[in-house]
């Protein structure tokens, strides 16, 4: 049975004592099928990469550039990020073809080009798909495509999706469309690591903003208000089951999806410790807190409380797997709560 590989996050060097990403590269580039990456500044699914409030980290271009250079020597895939949930008045724009075009011919020169791009964009799918067949197009996780039907209307300018990680531990839903992928000839793959509030209500509305961000730093915006759901969500301890109700699969429990997800992607471009992350899965065992493995994390809510990775009943993996997802009537995930909470 074919193991899982992983896709990870891209990450820059900006301070001394920093490691550089070549060391994830070294460690685990045997278990690395693909590096997931953003350009420059352009708009992407997270912060822009070269500059912070007005701080340009001038040398990032020529690091990034050497840093993808040596990732195509190791034989990994490159997967270029276009998958802002908002390009603004350039949505549908000749400006945002152009651009993406110049990016992905530059590549081309720089490194012999990228093997896929992730977007979220129609516009940009079709213009990858008529200017470069070759490229895998695959569609954002933010898409939140759940249904044969959605991938089925999009067939025809993606070849590969990012299932809606809702579904990530309905292991029947997750064969059902893996069976309709390869008979279509598409790809599909799990992000595996979210943090996120299940069925978020504020999802689009945020990833909105981060398309944003740019713009947003530079604005004086309301302190007492912050628009992030989760973080205000998770104040009131009584709200903590929902953190047990996500999306994320375990270290321990990826084994049963070998032979079914090729690659899964792990999120560690903005996670503070990225190396814990991949070594975690790639071992198939976490002994800690496990919101730590996750973006967002959320550790520095439940302090000083920890959720406890070993202690896990032995049948998580089996009651989330088959679960019908009716939170309100059911009470497993408050009893494991319980169970796998420890003080600091």
């Amino acid at each position: 049975m074919d193991r899982i590989k992983f896709a990870v996050g891209y990450q820059l060097q900006e301070e001394k004592d920093e490691p550089p990403f070549s060391e994830i590269v070294e460690r685990f580039g045997g278990e690395i099928a693909e590096v997931y990456f953003p350009w420059a500044d352009m708009a992407s699914g997270r912060a822009p990469l070269l500059s912070r409030r007005g701080y340009v980290f001038w040398d990032g271009q020529k690091k990034l550039e050497d840093d993808l250079g040596y990732i195509r020597k190791k034989k990994i895939k490159l997967n270029l990020l276009l998958n802002s949930n908002c390009y603004g008045q350039h949505a549908a724009s000749e400006y945002l073809r152009n651009q993406a075009v110049s990016v992905l011919e530059h590549l081309q020169n720089l490194v012999g080009g990228v093997e896929i791009v992730t977007t979220a964009s129609l516009t940009i799918a079709r213009v990858i798909k008529k200017e470069f067949p070759s490229i895998d197009i695959r569609a954002s996780v933010n898409m939140r495509i759940g249904t044969i039907a959605g991938m089925e209307y999009l067939s025809e300018y993606f070849d590969s999706y990012y299932l809606q990680r809702e579904y990530n531990r309905n292991m029947g839903y997750v064969k059902r469309i893996k069976k309709w992928a390869d008979k279509n000839n598409k790809g599909l793959f799990l992000l595996v690591n979210s943090g996120c509030l299940n069925f978020c209500s504020a999802q689009t509305f945020h990833d909105n903003m981060v398309a944003h961000e740019k713009e947003i730093a530079e604005t004086v915006n309301i302190k007492e208000c912050p628009p992030t759901l989760c973080w205000n969500y998770y104040r009131n301890p009584e709200k903590w089951r929902a953190i047990l109700q996500g999306s994320w699969i375990r270290p321990e429990d990826l084994h049963n999806y070998d032979g079914i997800i090729p690659s899964v992607k792990l999120a560690t471009r903005m996670h503070s410790n990225p190396m814990q992350v991949i070594d975690a899965y790639v071992k198939r065992a976490f002994n800690g807190n496990l919101v730590e493995l996750f973006e967002p994390g959320f550790s520095s809510v439940i302090y000083p409380y920890i959720i406890d990775n070993k202690k896990f009943p032995e049948d998580w993996f089996d009651k989330t797997s088959g679960c019908s997802q009716n939170c309100e009537e059911c009470n497993y995930c408050a009893q494991v709560l319980k169970q796998v909470l420890s003080k600091a």
